[in-house]
């Protein structure tokens, strides 16, 4: 990271590194949005770019606000669990963490011109939404066998050539807050188009924490136990316009385009926070102290084309396929020139899949869908793809209507937390994430 590092004068010759996320791994993961809007978005997959007329829909093609025939406002909670399995030179960790949160809230008014204009169904919207939620809590635990430490504080210098093994902890919270403002309206029969104004309020905290345990074969024994945290925080913003064309009463075509977004964003690292014990004895504490900085993040813009058949009044297909060049990544406001060349390098534009399906029965709505996030990285695993199912269903009532969803995704990952030591092997993560979704919408 662009820290002001600081000469510690350690009586030691080596400290391990617990590692934060670096600025390339940031820019990925503040690129990303999840589908995570109302229960009826969620558990068709976020299919929705030629549909509209469902609030997290306008976020996708801002279009969609204008096939509304009347006001409403929607909020939606979910409940998400997530369970990570960490394996490290062959020791496997599980942890299940659980989170609640209200991820959509939100109303869009529709307003009918004259008789005799081309236009009609003019709709205003605002619509809250996590576009990205940090939370997560993971550990691992193993032996690398890898322990080139030596004390400097004595004439008779001791090298720990054994490693009794490693112990991590990665905590982060927070969330990406998405305010979007939509116009949309209808011309003649067959085109709707819309244009939305989007705001972000990003924070990000990460800690992270290493234990080693080491001895050099004599008896002596070299504890290291260090800490980093990392919080990033600060605001964003981008622009969407899109169309849904309906060439007849069952086919519909949706294009829709997101600006980059273009966000201002400021960092607090403490570099470190270390305790050294030398067989069982404290012979260093010592911390780093708090480092401010600013940058500014430029993602890459999102194009999404979509198709809908309608089946009449029974229900419905759905198909998005959104494309982003992760690739055109780029930090700015200091010398990231390092940065924006792994940008380049590394990273690829990607697809992602979505289909939704919807049915009906009276009142009652039955859903399911399917996506594929494909990993930017070039040198991903097929499974460090997101990849996942939804269903859910829908009970209209006078004056509103009440939607549920659940989904399921799993991907893979690796972590490494020696980035300097290519002897140590990463992290591999495996990553399930389940989310159950509950939505109220009322008619205004």
């Amino acid at each position: 990271m662009k820290k002001l590092y600081f000469a510690v004068m350690l009586s030691v010759a080596y400290i391990s590194n617990a590692q934060t996320l670096s600025y390339n791994d940031l820019g990925t993961l503040f690129s990303k949005e999840n589908i995570n809007g109302t229960a009826r978005y969620n558990a068709m997959s976020g299919a929705f770019g030629a549909l509209g007329g469902d609030l997290s829909a306008i976020e996708t093609n801002p279009a969609g606000a204008a096939v509304y025939l009347k006001s409403e406002f929607s909020v939606s909670l979910n409940i998400k669990n997530t369970e990570t399995t960490s394996t490290f030179y062959g020791t496997n960790e599980l942890l299940e963490n659980d989170y609640s949160n209200l991820s959509q809230a939100g109303g869009v008014f529709v307003f009918n011109t004259r008789n005799n204009s081309n236009w009609s169904n003019v709709a205003l919207g605002f619509n809250y939404s996590i576009a990205n939620n940090f939370e997560g809590f993971w550990m691992a635990s193993g032996n690398s066998g890898y322990a080139p430490i030596s004390d400097l504080y004595d004439n008779d210098p001791v090298i720990y050539v054994n490693s009794d093994g490693q112990y991590f902890e990665n905590f982060t919270d927070g969330k990406n807050n998405k305010y979007s403002f939509t116009i949309a309206s209808q011309y003649n029969d067959n085109l709707y188009v819309g244009a939305s104004i989007n705001t972000y309020d990003l924070e990000h905290y990460q800690s992270t924490l290493i234990e080693e345990y080491n001895n050099d074969g004599s008896g002596n024994t070299f504890d290291v136990s260090q800490t980093q945290e990392l919080l990033t925080y600060g605001d964003g913003y981008s622009f969407n316009i899109g169309f849904i064309s309906t060439p007849n009463d069952n086919i519909r075509f949706g294009v829709a385009y997101q600006s980059p977004v273009w966000y201002t964003l400021t960092e607090e690292f403490i570099e470190y926070d270390v305790t050294i014990f030398e067989n069982d004895v404290n012979t260093i504490s010592d911390f780093s102290g708090t480092n401010g900085f600013d940058y500014e993040l430029r993602t890459p813009s999102k194009l999404t084309s979509s198709f809908a058949y309608i089946f009449d009044k029974q229900g419905l297909i759905s198909i998005d396929y959104i494309y982003k060049n992760y690739s055109n990544i780029k930090l700015s406001n200091s010398n990231f020139t390092q940065e924006n060349i792994a940008f380049n390098n590394d990273l690829k534009s990607v697809g992602q899949l979505r289909i939704g399906t919807e049915w009906r029965f009276d009142d009652l709505s039955i859903r399911g869908g399917y996506h594929i996030d494909k990993s930017p990285y070039k040198n991903a695993l097929d499974s460090d793809d997101i990849e996942g199912f939804s269903f859910g269903a829908g009970y209209k009532f006078r004056g509103g209507k009440l939607d549920f969803s659940y989904q399921k995704e799993s991907n893979t990952s690796s972590y490494n937390f020696y980035p300097q030591y290519n002897q140590v092997d990463a992290t591999e993560l495996d990553t399930n994430t389940s989310k159950f979704t509950a939505t109220l919408v009322l008619n205004i």
